[in-house]
C-alpha cells in the first residue's frame, strides 16, 4: 500500500509540476515577446501618460492593447488590480522540489546512487544533491553581483556561467547515476530561476511600486537599479528555460544519460537549447530592425543537435545474431531472476509488479520489452548489471514467440 500511495504522490505532483511550469514558462515567453515588440507611442495621450511602449494584438475574438511604463502612470495612479507574476515561479519550484523528494530523495538508493559511479550512503547522496541546488545559486548570484554591471558584464557573466555549468555537469556525472545527474543539473538551474524571482525580481518591484505610488518624492535614478537587476535576472531565466526542460525530459531516454561522456552530452544539449532560445528572443527585434538576423543562432543550435545525434548513434550489436531464432520462457527466466527479482520479486514488488510469476511476465510482456530492450530504462541505473546479450535475449523472446501467444 505504501508503494501504491507513493506512486499516486509521484503522479499527482508530476501533473501539478507540469501545469504550473507551463504557466510560468508561458508568461515568461510572453513578456519577452512583449519587450521585443512594443513600439514607442506616437499618440500624444499615450506620451502624456508616460507610456514607454505599446502594441496592438488580436486573440480569442478580442483586441488587446498592452502598454509598458518605465515608471508608474502619471500621478502614480494604478486604477485597477496590480497583478504580480510570482505564484507561477514559486509553485513550479515547490511542486518540483516535492517531486524530487518523493522520487529521488525518498528512494535515493535506487534513483540517486549508481554503485559503479559512486558507492555511498543514501543520506550522503541526498545531501549532495540538495547541495548542488544551493551551491549553484550562490555561485551564480556572486558572479552576477561582481561582474553583471561592468563593461561587457553580460558576456563575462555568460562565459563564467558556462564554465560553472560544465563543471557542475561533469561533477554530477561523477557522483550520481546518469539519470539523476541530468535531473540535478536541470534542477539547479531551475532553482536559480525561481531564486531570481524570490530574492531579486519581486523584492525590487515591490520597492519601486511602493516608492512610485506612495505619494512622496522619490529618486528615480536610485530606483533604476532595481529595474536593471530585475531585467538582468529575467533575461537569464529565459535562457535557462530550454536547457532545464531538456534536463527534465532526458530521464525518459537512457541513450543520452548512459553514455560514457554523458556530462558532455548534457552540456551540448543545453547549449543547443540556449542558442535556439536566443534565436527566438532576437527574432522579434530583427523583424522590427532592432537586431541582427538571428538565424546563425538557430543554425548553430541545430548543428549541435546533429553532432550529438551522430555521436550517440548506436553501434551494431552482433549479440542478437548469435541467439536462436526462438527463445522460450525457460531461457528468459534465469535472466529475470538474476536481474529483476530484486525489485519485482516475492520480497519487493515495485509498481505492484512481480516477475517471479510467469503469468505476470506474460501479462506485462509489452511493458517489459519497452523498458528493458527498447528504452533500456530498466533495471534502474542498471543496478543489477544486465548485459546487452541478456536484453537481446528478452527481445528475441518477445519478438519471436511473444508471451501473449502462449509460448512458454
Amino acid at each position: 500500500m505504501d508503494a501504491y500511495l507513493l506512486d499516486w504522490a509521484n503522479l499527482l505532483l508530476r501533473w501539478l509540476h507540469v501545469i504550473v511550469a507551463i504557466a510560468w514558462i508561458g508568461s515568461s515567453f510572453y513578456f519577452v515577446f512583449l519587450d521585443n515588440n512594443l513600439l514607442a507611442p506616437t499618440a500624444d495621450d499615450l506620451k502624456k501618460k508616460g507610456v514607454d511602449g505599446a502594441m496592438w494584438a488580436v486573440h480569442g475574438g478580442g483586441f488587446y492593447n498592452p502598454q509598458k511604463y518605465m515608471v508608474a502612470p502619471q500621478g502614480g495612479i494604478i486604477d485597477s488590480k496590480l497583478h504580480w507574476f510570482y505564484w507561477e515561479s514559486y509553485s513550479t519550484w515547490l511542486s518540483g522540489f516535492a517531486l524530487f523528494v518523493v522520487l529521488y530523495l525518498w528512494n535515493a538508493n535506487a534513483f540517486l546512487i549508481d554503485k559503479q559511479v559512486m558507492d555511498w550512503s543514501p543520506v550522503a547522496a541526498g545531501a549532495a544533491a540538495v547541495g548542488f541546488l544551493a551551491a549553484f545559486w550562490f555561485i551564480y548570484d556572486a558572479i552576477c553581483r561582481v561582474f553583471g554591471f561592468r563593461p561587457n558584464g553580460e558576456r563575462i557573466v555568460g562565459a563564467l556561467l558556462f564554465i560553472v555549468v560544465c563543471f557542475a555537469a561533469w561533477l554530477a556525472c561523477q557522483l550520481f547515476a546518469g539519470r539523476a545527474a541530468f535531473l540535478i543539473v536541470g534542477a539547479m538551474l531551475a532553482t536559480t530561476m525561481s531564486a531570481n524571482v524570490f530574492f531579486w525580481i519581486i523584492p525590487g518591484q515591490r520597492k519601486v511600486v511602493a516608492a512610485m505610488t506612495g505619494g512622496k518624492a522619490y529618486d528615480a535614478s536610485a530606483l533604476a537599479i532595481h529595474g536593471q537587476r530585475g531585467k538582468q535576472r529575467s533575461v537569464h531565466n529565459t535562457y535557462f528555460t530550454l536547457p532545464v526542460i531538456f534536463a527534465m525530459l532526458s530521464n525518459h531516454y537512457s541513450f543520452v544519460y548512459s553514455h560514457p561522456q554523458r556530462w558532455l552530452v548534457l552540456v551540448l544539449m543545453m547549449l543547443a537549447g540556449a542558442l535556439i532560445r536566443q534565436f527566438f528572443v532576437q527574432r522579434h527585434g530583427w523583424h522590427l530592425g532592432r537586431t541582427a538576423n538571428p538565424w546563425p543562432y538557430a543554425a548553430a543550435g541545430v548543428v549541435l543537435l546533429a553532432v550529438v545525434i551522430v555521436w550517440l548513434r548506436p553501434a551494431a550489436q552482433p549479440a542478437a545474431a548469435a541467439l536462436p531464432e526462438t527463445v522460450s520462457y525457460a531461457a528468459v527466466r534465469p535472466v529475470l531472476e538474476q536481474r529483476c527479482y530484486q525489485c519485482h520479486g516475492e520480497a519487493v514488488q515495485m509498481k505492484n509488479l512481480r516477475f517471479d510469476s510467469q503469468q505476470q511476465v506474460e501479462t506485462h510482456a509489452q511493458q517489459i520489452y519497452q523498458q528493458v530492450v527498447v528504452n533500456k530504462l530498466m533495471p534502474l541505473s542498471n543496478a543489477t548489471q544486465m548485459t546487452d546479450v541478456e536484453r537481446a535475449l528478452i527481445g528475441r523472446w518477445f519478438e519471436g514467440q511473444g508471451a501473449n501467444r502462449g509460448n512458454k
